[in-house]
């Protein structure tokens, strides 16, 4: 049988970037004793007004059909919240969906097709380089450099560009590094993207998980108004990851182009849900708050429980809910050194090749567990290394994936 193209396009740019995540999860459910350090899932559960507000719903009949666009008390909340940022946005500058994912697969859709590059920084999230694929276009890579702290600089932005170039994709805050760009670095960014006549889609779905910096947007900016598009959630600020509500927001026209990709996809999300991200939209809740400073407090914890390590190099993440750590000391590539970890520690962790090229020597780690379970996990990866480094080189070369 014939298939199209795009399951060839994506044949190893799915579950396989997630491979260890996925064995990590079947010794647990056999039995062993995994920590688990792998997904960015909040440890949170969503505030108790919210999930009453969805049951309320549900039970109140919402559960019928929405339109393409999106709820009005959502469409209300969205422009609340985008109006503070920039004066005078309407409903026809945003369309919901089901979360950040298909958000972000739906706006590529509308921006790139077969013969066009799409910029991206690398490391990148592990769905990224899928996304783009799906389209047909192909991915350019722009290097973020450890020496940069994984921020995006606007030379190296310029020097990646192609004459096929049609989009910039950023995320700040960054997973998986945890960079966050700065007024000034997106400025310049954007300069580069007005010189270049690039389309800016930035996902902005840690926004509210930042350590003491304040959040930076193009969408924010006038002069790039008409040519960024912000994706976003609720998965994240309010630790709602499996109710699948999201939203784009963008020009006029762009979102007008995109209504019918969406509807043609989705034809509405889910009234019940809608009405409950109305209502975290619409009130303060102090959910991302308890996160934020969860995730800062534990990122510590990781720098001074490897203080005084030469074999593993964290570095300190500026927002959402990871760090990065540098294992090519201990003589193993990311991958390798995350394998190695869950058969001989039982921890589990992604390999930083699930994220890019640049990330090849990095381990990612999630700081979604309790205080004293990630610094007995960062003990045992310390233990590992070092009798990793004590190893023959040649032992090193049969060890890993």
């Amino acid at each position: 049988m014939r298939y199209a193209s795009i399951t060839d396009r994506l044949a190893d740019l799915g579950s396989g970037r997630w491979a260890l995540h996925a064995t990590a999860r079947r010794m647990k459910a056999e039995g062993q004793p995994i920590i688990e350090l792998t997904i960015g899932e909040p440890d949170l559960p969503p505030h108790e007004d919210l999930l009453a507000e969805c049951s309320r719903a549900m039970y109140a009949g919402r559960t019928r059909y929405s339109n393409g666009r999106g709820e009005p008390a959502v469409l209300k909340a969205l422009i609340a919240k985008y109006s503070k940022r920039r004066p005078g946005v309407s409903e026809k500058n945003f369309l919901c969906f089901p979360g950040t994912q298909s958000a972000l697969y739906a706006v590529m859709m509308g921006l790139a097709e077969a013969g066009d590059g799409v910029l991206v920084g690398d490391p990148l999230y592990a769905t990224y380089e899928g996304v783009i694929a799906s389209t047909g276009a192909h991915l350019i890579p722009v290097p973020l450099r450890p020496e940069n702290r994984f921020h995006m600089q606007a030379e190296d932005l310029e020097r990646a560009i192609t004459p096929e170039a049609r989009v910039l994709l950023l995320n700040t805050p960054h997973n998986p590094t945890g960079a966050v760009l700065t007024d000034q670095e997106i400025t310049a960014i954007g300069a580069i993207c007005k010189k270049h006549d690039l389309w800016i889609v930035c996902d902005e779905v840690y926004e509210q998980l930042i350590f003491g910096k304040d959040f930076a947007s193009p969408f924010d900016m006038p002069e790039l108004a008409e040519r960024t598009i912000v994706v976003a959630s609720i998965s994240k600020s309010h630790a709602a990851p499996g109710f699948r509500s999201g939203w784009a927001a963008g020009p006029e026209e762009f979102c007008e182009k995109l209504l019918p990709v969406s509807e043609t996809m989705l034809f509405g999300v889910q009234p019940f849900i809608s009405d409950m991200t109305a209502l975290a939209l619409s009130r303060p809740f102090e959910t991302a708050g308890i996160m934020r400073d969860n995730y800062s407090r534990r990122a510590e914890i990781v720098q001074k429980t490897l203080a005084g390590s030469n074999l593993l190099k964290p570095m300190m993440p500026e927002g959402g809910m990871f760090v990065v750590v540098d294992v090519t000391a201990t003589g193993l590539g990311g991958a390798d050194y995350a394998w190695e970890l869950l058969r001989k520690e039982q921890v589990a962790v992604m390999p930083g090749s699930s994220f890019g090229h640049q990330a090849a020597g990095f381990i990612r780690i999630s700081l979604t567990v309790p205080d004293d379970v990630l610094e007995e996990a960062v003990r045992r990866m310390a233990s590992l290394a070092g009798r990793l480094a004590a190893m023959p080189a040649a032992e090193r070369e049969h060890l890993g994936a």
